[in-house]
């Protein structure tokens, strides 16, 4: 990385810092991040460029320098509708209404705000340093990671027509498992491909006190759930990894009516294309037999949402990347494991195209952290400049002179 792209760092933390704190401040869910859009037009404006929207909030900004190689960054943007807790003097206060009329609380629990500050201090020492690199920069603010629909929105809304065809895509997570200042990354698969699942199963309503009259879903439900734990252990193979999770039961209203149906989500996780068919086949064929076996009047309903794609990072890529690590943070630069967690990004470098890398930086300070989505999760701040370097450092093994 260039000297002058250090200088630019340093003279520009202070600043950073405070909008970090700001966009902490406006979380916003899913397709709702007007704001925090509006926030990043306008700093992009003021380095001189000239963002596009593209997927609703989306924003795509182009810095060309010259002839050269052009390299993608994204950052994805939303917030979550989670209470902050931290105790920050900065902490999110935000609030939404639910569609049940309650106040939801709002915060950035999985470190976006870390991500969009990350690149646009990035960009802002790429406008700083043209001497020292050559080629376009293409920076992409993503809407809608939480609930993978935002890189879908950006592709069908026409990006490809919004930026040059990049030689490589780039993107990085803040996490809570890696000390702060560290960077990972891995080729091949490193997140893994995950599915949410609505399953409504039916019953027949009946008074408390007279269950024989009719069918109860909750029972019904709670059988489900318990079988659902065989899957993982008793079907998938030791050799494979999976994650079969049961995150909600909804049913029912008072203690002596028994329901006439029950919803159960489940979230599923897989490293391999195949292994995630033979879980959702098993779920489905284990929610079918305890129907039957209940005597429920209807068939189970399932519908499949927030689908996540596998991350498969591109050995050649992740091999410059990892070289440009190596040589930026020394020691700090490590190979990690494939991780459970999942991602939307690489349906926008699989639309255009091209080769991907993704990687992670650490957020807390060794055993001080917390898990992403949680009400507690605020990243230490310098986290920030390990977010800019690691895009310019990952970056310049393309544009660099």
């Amino acid at each position: 990385m260039s000297t002058e792209c250090d200088r630019t760092l340093e003279r520009t933390r202070e600043d950073r810092v405070e909008l970090y704190k700001r966009f902490h401040q406006i979380p916003e869910l899913s397709l709702q991040e007007s704001e925090t859009s509006s926030l990043i037009a306008e700093r992009l404006r003021a380095l001189g460029l000239d963002p596009t929207a593209v997927g609703g909030t989306g924003l795509v900004a182009v810095l060309k320098n010259g002839d050269g190689p052009v390299v993608a960054f994204r950052a994805d943007i939303d917030g979550l509708p989670v209470a902050e807790k931290s105790g920050k003097d900065y902490a999110s206060t935000a609030t939404t209404t639910s569609a049940d009329g309650e106040t939801v609380g709002l915060m950035h629990a999985c470190g976006h705000d870390v991500h969009i500050v990350s690149l646009l201090g990035a960009l802002e020492a790429l406008v700083e340093s043209k001497d020292d690199w050559s080629g376009t920069f293409v920076a992409v603010f993503q809407p809608a990671e939480e609930t993978a629909e935002g890189a879908r929105a950006m592709v069908e809304d026409g990006l490809a027509e919004a930026m040059p065809k990049p030689d490589v895509f780039l993107a990085q997570h803040v996490m809570s498992t890696l000390p702060v200042g560290t960077v990972g990354t891995r080729a091949g698969e490193f997140m893994a491909a995950a599915a949410s699942i609505k399953v409504t199963v039916h019953g027949s309503g009946s008074h408390g006190s007279m269950p024989h009259a009719g069918v109860d879903p909750v029972v019904l439900a709670s059988a489900i759930v318990l079988r659902l734990q065989a899957i993982v252990s008793r079907e998938i193979s030791p050799a494979e990894s999976a994650v079969v999770t049961v995150g909600a039961i909804r049913s029912g209203s008072k203690s002596n009516v028994i329901p006439e149906t029950a919803t159960l989500l489940i979230n599923t996780r897989a490293f391999d294309d195949a292994v995630e068919k033979q879980i959702h086949a098993a779920i489905e064929r284990i929610v079918r037999a305890e129907c039957d076996a209940s005597g429920s009047p209807r068939p189970p309903e399932f519908e499949y949402y927030d689908r996540f794609p596998l991350t498969v990072n591109d050995e050649d890529v992740t091999d410059r990347v990892q070289d440009a690590f190596d040589h930026r943070f020394g020691d700090r630069s490590i190979v990690v494991g494939a991780m459970s967690g999942s991602e939307d990004f690489t349906i926008l470098p699989d639309a255009l195209g091209v080769p991907s890398c993704y990687w992670v930086i650490g957020g807390f300070k060794e055993g001080k952290g917390v898990p992403n989505h949680s009400p507690f999760f605020a990243p230490e701040i310098s986290s920030i400049d390990t977010g800019a370097e690691a895009i310019i450092a990952a970056s310049m093994a393309w544009l660099g002179k």
